[in-house]
């Protein structure tokens, strides 16, 4: 299937949706992918189910602080230097790239790489969502490794890494990246096709692409969209998506700091009742109403505008936004005994436990 420009705006809106209101905003990535495709490249996304068990499969994204990214512009040639950087440590040109989240600016980082670079783009990622550091990967979780690793800037500068611990390489290339600026573009977990089938989250770039249909045209329609994702969601492998909240935003913390945004948001209700503070590092970790958990990761906690079911990023969080506040649930890759230790609520230091949204 080949992405089009129409598709474009559809797929950045989901992959907000998705991103819990980190990832970093998609809209300066769909810009960068819609001036491909006017320039008449062709990006191909390929059905992670039926592609070759031997294709070289080499990640793109982008790391860092979303807020950064809203000044901090790329120039394009930052995920290329550190896609050629992995294939210059590996002495093979790469196949094939991917998301290696679906949530926000890095649903679309790999598209324009497969654009510029002819390359096609597996539909599919490693963490169904946005989470905040490297290691939080259902691919580390399956047992890939996680380097080589290339990273870059907007300078011309980079750097590979070469570690066998995924923590570790998050740790090195945090510190570059708030060295080159609190963003860097990177390329990490190469894996052949068989891997990918194995240890990835399939289909979500047709799925952040359908969620931002479903959002587009209720508004056309004046119907629910609320209504309509909850519908549309429960029939995928996510299993459940509500509504948890609903209000005005009344009071923000957000802080860049060690190369995350990191903060809270606070959000009254329209009547009586308790306000809800959503804990964020990048994405949306925790809703609290009252002391009481309303959802927790890894399920997803998204901020939408109440009137046009539009998401919200946390860095384009602003007081007195009228806002809803959805959770929704992961696919079982993402639940596993082993998956919550590398990005459940202990792994960001919530004492919180699990508790997933509802019935699988």
């Amino acid at each position: 299937m080949d992405l089009k420009i129409e598709d474009v705006d559809d797929l950045c809106t989901g992959a907000a949706f998705l991103g819990a209101g980190g990832g970093g905003d998609p809209y300066i990535g769909g810009l960068m992918v819609k001036e491909e495709l006017r320039a008449g490249r062709r990006i191909r996304i390929l059905d992670p189910d039926e592609i070759d068990d031997d294709l070289l499969v080499i990640p793109t994204a982008m790391m860092g602080a979303p807020t950064v990214l809203l000044e901090k512009i790329p120039s394009g040639d930052e995920p290329l230097r550190a896609l050629q950087a992995v294939e210059t440590a590996l002495g093979r040109r790469a196949d094939a790239t991917m998301p290696t989240e679906v949530g926000g600016i890095n649903s679309t980082i790999p598209l324009f790489v497969g654009a510029r670079l002819g390359l096609p783009v597996i539909d599919a990622d490693g963490q169904g969502r946005a989470f905040p550091e490297l290691q939080m990967e259902t691919f580390a979780i399956e047992g890939i490794a996680g380097t080589p690793m290339g990273i870059a800037d907007e300078k011309g500068d980079f750097a590979t890494i070469r570690t066998e611990d995924h923590h570790r390489m998050e740790w090195i290339a945090r510190g570059i990246t708030i060295r080159m600026g609190g963003t860097a573009y990177f390329a990490n977990y190469p894996m052949r096709g068989a891997e990918v089938k194995r240890a990835s989250v399939k289909h979500t770039l047709t799925l952040a692409r359908r969620i931002g249909a479903i959002i587009r045209t209720a508004r056309a329609r004046r119907i629910d969209p609320f209504e309509e994702l909850e519908t549309f969601l429960a029939t995928t492998s996510y299993g459940v998506a509500r509504r948890i909240f609903s209000g005005k935003i009344t009071d923000l913390d957000r802080q860049t700091d060690r190369g995350f945004t990191l903060g809270q948001v606070t959000i009254s209700p329209d009547g009586p009742g308790a306000d809800c503070v959503i804990a964020f590092q990048n994405e949306n970790l925790s809703a609290k109403a009252d002391g009481a958990l309303l959802a927790i990761v890894p399920d997803i906690i998204t901020v939408l505008d109440s009137e046009t079911a539009a998401p919200i990023t946390n860095e384009t969080l602003r007081y007195g936004q009228r806002v809803t506040v959805m959770a929704v649930g992961v696919p079982p890759i993402m639940r596993s005994e082993r998956a919550l230790r590398q990005f459940g609520p202990a792994a960001f230091g919530l004492a919180d436990t699990y508790v997933p949204l509802g019935p699988f």
